[in-house]
């Protein structure tokens, strides 16, 4: 499955690209799994990924939670916590 993945923040300078076009490997369903491959394909995806729990996460522009089901997205935007102000 072709996925595009934007990086905002800190995650896009760690990953050294504002976004990308992956074919998901079988088995990565969910976004637990996604950030789990991204921190496994390279050094600079192990920096951006390497507190999973750190990571805010919107599927095709809605907010979701680390087990939050990929069928069928077309993208996911992966970003630092933010405050306003």
């Amino acid at each position: 499955m072709a996925l595009n993945i934007s990086y905002f923040a800190w995650v896009r300078e760690r990953m050294g690209t504002a976004d990308e076009v992956v074919d998901l490997p079988v088995g990565i369903t969910d976004l637990t799994a996604l950030l789990s491959w991204l921190a496994a394909r390279d050094a600079r995806g192990a920096l951006a990924f390497a507190e999973p729990h750190r990571i805010r996460a919107a599927i095709d522009g809605v907010m979701m939670g680390p087990g939050a089901p990929l069928a069928g997205a077309r993208e996911v935007a992966l970003f630092p916590p933010v405050t306003g102000g």
